[in-house]
């Protein structure tokens, strides 16, 4: 299906651009991209391994991401003030993000729908089923954390990526991509540069905006600690982290699934930061495992929306 976009979602009346795939009819899996990255940082080839295993996979543009809504207007925000405590330039917080995550929900006639959210995409997840659990069926947290600055750090030599000056043009921008990705990829499986590059340039072409990345970032850090309204989650939940993750330690997906009554936790060896084509078929079964238990524990009477 073609990529198509909601207007007024959510309590903030912006649009977001998304893609609905497979059987209208098949349980809804929003997938929810961590920062910077667009619909398409969800490969076609592991949303068809999705597809293929009877679930509806919507992926999104997150707000200031892609060709949903940019907050090209807001005060300019400051990550290195935020990363000393100080997060007065956000724009918004994760609760914001879930909020409009829910309302491409209502935007698409669901009622309820299974989230699945990687890196930032994980929190954003988490805080929607946090602050509302009556639309979210299931969650799944994948190379996420709790927001416990404790937890889920990022290594010296994975934070080094981000070094060096910004890019002045759509070569370097790929680049500093490429780059970025090979710092984070899995080292138990190869890296695809010249998919990553693809990759890159087409999200590069569909929409650039740093800003936006340094503005999902803030409000990141500006959204706190999860960890108490994780305990008290009873959504059916499934954490999966990457033994060798480089930019969210794998402390961070343990500390999800501890907090969480009753979470699963999958702890894949040799994955990074990044959701290798040789891991598609193995996160796909265990996403997919999930969503098809607790469709099986429905009561029958609710609708299918």
């Amino acid at each position: 299906m073609a990529e198509e976009k909601a207007v007024n979602v959510g309590p903030a009346g912006i649009e977001m651009a998304y893609e609905r795939l497979g059987d209208p009819a098949a349980p809804p899996v929003l997938l929810v991209m961590g920062i910077g990255a667009q619909l398409n940082g969800w490969p076609d080839g592991f949303c068809a391994e999705l597809v293929a295993r009877g679930v509806q996979p919507v992926r999104f543009d997150n707000r200031d991401c892609g060709l949903s809504s940019h907050f090209r207007h807001a005060p300019e925000p400051d990550l290195r003030a935020a990363l000393l405590g100080d997060t007065s330039s956000a724009s918004y917080t994760l609760s914001d993000m879930a909020a409009d995550t829910v309302g491409l929900m209502d935007a698409l006639g669901l009622d309820s729908a299974h989230l699945v959210g990687a890196s930032l995409g994980g929190a954003i997840a988490q805080t929607a089923a946090i602050e509302h659990p009556g639309r979210v069926r299931s969650l799944t947290s994948v190379m996420s954390s709790t927001g416990d600055p404790a937890v889920g750090r990022a290594t010296p030599q994975a934070l080094g990526a981000f070094a060096g000056p910004p890019p002045m043009n759509r070569q370097e921008a790929i680049a500093q991509v490429v780059r970025i990705s090979r710092a984070f990829a899995s080292p138990g499986h190869p890296f695809e540069e010249a998919e990553v590059a693809d990759r890159a340039a087409r999200s590069h072409d569909r929409a650039y905006d740093p800003r936006g990345v340094t503005r999902q970032a803030v409000a990141s850090l500006a959204s706190g600690d999860r960890t108490a309204g994780l305990r008290a989650l009873g959504v059916p939940t499934l954490v999966i982290h990457g033994a060798d993750d480089p930019m969210v330690d794998v402390s961070g997906g343990r500390a999800t699934a501890a907090a969480v009554p009753g979470a699963e936790l999958a702890v894949i060896p040799g994955m990074g930061h990044d959701l290798p084509r040789a891991l598609w078929p193995e996160l796909a079964a265990l996403i997919t495992g999930l969503v098809h238990r607790v469709e099986a524990a429905r009561p029958s009477d609710l609708p299918a929306r």
